[in-house]
């Protein structure tokens, strides 16, 4: 009956839908850690107790909010399955993704909640999560239907990662346009996608580029790389400064004595990581060449940085646990790596070694691969890591459907 408690009426669901959307925002501004039922109950106009009705505990909201998530993608890549070949999967997973975003921007759906908080989870929720999360990479790589041994195996999953975090990354950057332009966006990203950048007769032979830094302190600089490897693994809330400091068998005063608090820690760590990306750059430009040159050795670089772990550059997905003025100070320092991306971009445009593409958006799928690669660690052991590296660069620097590094 309309109006009762029974959770199959429209009413029960509706405000349980409106509970999810709400625990969602707040996940994306704050991690799930940071929820509160407090917080979620005065974005739908409850009270605390009333939260508790649909869900007992805030772990039980957040992991509901990641499956959410974790179905909304699902149903969107059994959608693109339907189509015949593999770059009309990815081109309708593109579209869906792209028609999502236009109606949250419109008010008509909620975003759903970004899956960084996931491994910080608790058990056995982690487990549950984690393993709708490999069900969603299987089947992104099935985009590309069956592989043909081995390589083509590796291969496949190295693009579905990088298809699955350029949609994810695609609400950040999506924001300098506006609505009326998603169209043009969307038929320019899925250029990037299935042609890449490199132009027509390119080959990978990236150059070696020195990136040591000498640290003008040591012990602080061991406590910014030992919470990168933990952020960027269990995110920013699931890394505790008593964790952190375990990690260098320290205690926590040796914390304070390097960093004044965990905020200061997480800003020194983007800093870190932006000079890491920064400096790649500058080294290949050193190096000379051509512009395709410098960009594949810059990406070749920061991919194996992110590979070998010893200095991995921190994730994008930290930025929620920061001030809103630290945070906007780091989103303008990443869109000028960005835009030094798109600079060489198009400078190799003009001279024939990159393909006529929209720099400023293939240099914003440039940063979410180099950006995520760190997730690929594992797979990368699996072969030679020069091989590793030229697979994972391969997926945009020669698009998503382009089986020649096979050969290479």
């Amino acid at each position: 009956m309309e109006g009762t408690n029974d959770s199959g009426t429209s009413r029960f669901m509706a405000k349980r839908d409106a509970i999810l959307a709400a625990a969602a925002a707040a996940i994306n501004e704050q991690s799930a850690t940071g929820m509160t039922f407090a917080d979620v109950a005065r974005r739908v106009g409850l009270n605390t107790t009333s939260i508790t009705y649909y869900f007992k505990r805030k772990e039980d909201l957040a992991a509901a909010a990641f499956e959410h998530t974790l179905n909304t993608l699902l149903a969107m890549l059994d959608e693109a399955m339907a189509a015949a070949m593999p770059e009309e999967r990815v081109r309708r997973y593109l579209q869906l993704n792209m028609a999502r975003i236009a109606r949250i921007d419109r008010g008509e759906e909620a975003a759903f909640a970004v899956l960084s908080d996931l491994r910080a989870t608790e058990e056995p929720v982690r487990s549950r999560l984690l393993a709708r999360w490999r069900e969603v990479f299987r089947r992104t790589r099935a985009l590309w239907g069956s592989p043909n041994g081995r390589a083509q195996t590796d291969l496949f999953g190295a693009r579905a990662h990088v298809v699955l975090e350029n949609t994810f990354w695609l609400p950040v950057w999506l924001t300098r346009y506006d609505a009326d332009e998603f169209g043009r966006v969307e038929a320019r990203l899925m250029e990037v996608f299935a042609g890449g950048i490199a132009g027509p007769v390119e080959r990978w032979s990236p150059n070696p580029l020195d990136l040591d830094q000498v640290e003008a302190e040591p012990g602080r600089a061991a406590f910014l790389l030992a919470a990168t490897r933990l952020i960027n693994e269990i995110g920013y809330r699931g890394a505790s400064v008593q964790r952190i400091a375990s990690e260098l068998n320290v205690t926590k005063g040796s914390f304070y004595h390097h960093l004044d608090a965990k905020d200061d820690l997480v800003a020194a760590c983007y800093r870190r990581s932006f000079d890491t990306i920064a400096l790649a750059q500058r080294r290949a430009d050193e190096a000379g060449g051509s512009h395709w040159q410098r960009l594949s050795s810059t990406i070749a670089a920061l991919i194996e940085v992110q590979f070998a772990e010893r200095a991995p550059l921190l994730r994008t997905t930290a930025l929620s646990g920061l001030p809103a003025d630290e945070r906007v100070a780091m989103v303008a320092r990443s869109n000028r790596i960005a835009r030094r991306f798109a600079g060489v971009i198009m400078d190799g445009i003009g001279e024939g070694s990159c393909r006529a593409v929209d720099a400023a958006i293939a240099a914003q799928t440039l940063m979410a691969l180099q950006n995520a690669a760190f997730d690929m660690r594992h797979w990368a052991r699996t072969m030679p890591r020069p091989r590793a590296v030229a697979l994972y660069a391969s997926t945009l620097l020669f698009g998503l459907f382009d089986d020649r590094i096979l050969a290479s």
